[in-house]
């Protein structure tokens, strides 16, 4: 985990994909749903297959989870649907991942490496082979992809008054490529991709801040769960409406954060709304 000296009293944390660069919809219907319909098999069935992932990764309040376990997430919704089972395909979920998804908690290809040499198991094999293709698909494919209108300005004002992590699930290679590509990199003390732990676990350096000093900006729930988990405020930018929520949070949420009276009625109002955007369940029938 990476560990913060504080040079300011505040600390902000910022998720990428999604959140500060409009990369999750190009990532994940361009890079990693070809991969999981190509490495799995799922020819026969890929728009199922499809819905599915974009409902996990996407469009529900699993978005923006780590990647493995969004792979799991996503061959269990295909095992309850019947339009797969009417097709004859029996989706598999390889047990030897879901344990390895439960039990590791730097869920990135070193872990998973280490785990495939460590034990030869087939079925982490394949998941390895999986996610580092989707890693050559993306270092191909995302280029040029500007941050948010207003991400910049925010992190100006920002600047002299908080010391800023990247906080991401991504690879961090991917990560500083983004970051770098649109100069932005400069704004924060650190970059930490998925190698660096879960963020829950770089957010634990919100304990070296006073309290309700510490924000969380993110896209998804998780990002949510990791800010209170400790005991971070969180400012989210809503799905489908990311624009507004940077341009709020220049012209009102930092001032708010800054001053003091972000907790309470601001942040609950906050949280309302972003509840609203996500559903738990999927549009189709499961079994």
């Amino acid at each position: 985990m990476y560990q913060i000296e504080p040079t300011h009293s505040f600390l902000v944390g910022i998720d990428s994909d999604g959140c500060a660069f409009d990369t999750m919809e190009l990532k994940h219907k361009e890079c990693f749903i070809p991969n999981i319909i190509k490495f799995y098999g799922l020819q026969g069935i890929s728009k199922y297959a499809r819905e599915a992932a974009e409902f996990v990764n996407l469009y529900s309040k699993r978005r923006g989870v780590n990647r493995f376990p969004a792979l799991v997430e996503t061959l269990e919704w295909l095992q309850k649907r019947p339009e797969v089972l009417s097709r004859g395909y029996k989706i598999e979920v390889p047990e030897t991942l879901k344990t390895w998804v439960r039990e590791e908690t730097k869920l990135g290809n070193p872990a998973l490496s280490a785990k495939v040499e460590a034990t030869g198991d087939p079925d982490l094999k394949l998941a390895l082979r999986w996610s580092s293709q989707v890693n050559e698909d993306i270092e191909a494919m995302v280029h040029g992809v500007s941050p948010f209108p207003y991400v910049r300005e925010c992190l100006h004002k920002l600047a002299p008054h908080a010391d800023m992590l990247c906080v991401s699930a991504t690879p961090g290679k991917a990560l500083e490529a983004e970051w770098k590509e649109h100069g932005i990199e400069p704004f924060v003390r650190a970059i930490c991709g998925q190698e660096s732990g879960s963020k829950k676990e770089t957010l634990a350096n919100a304990t070296k801040y006073p309290a309700h000093h510490t924000l969380m900006i993110g896209d998804a729930p998780g990002d949510y769960d990791a800010a209170r988990a400790n005991h971070c405020l969180f400012y989210p930018i809503n799905p489908g409406d990311e624009e507004r929520s940077w341009k709020r949070l220049l012209e009102e949420g930092i001032d708010t954060f800054l001053a003091g009276q972000f907790a309470g009625s601001y942040q609950q109002m906050l949280l309302d709304e972003f509840d609203r955007c996500l559903p738990a369940q999927p549009p189709w029938p499961v079994m």
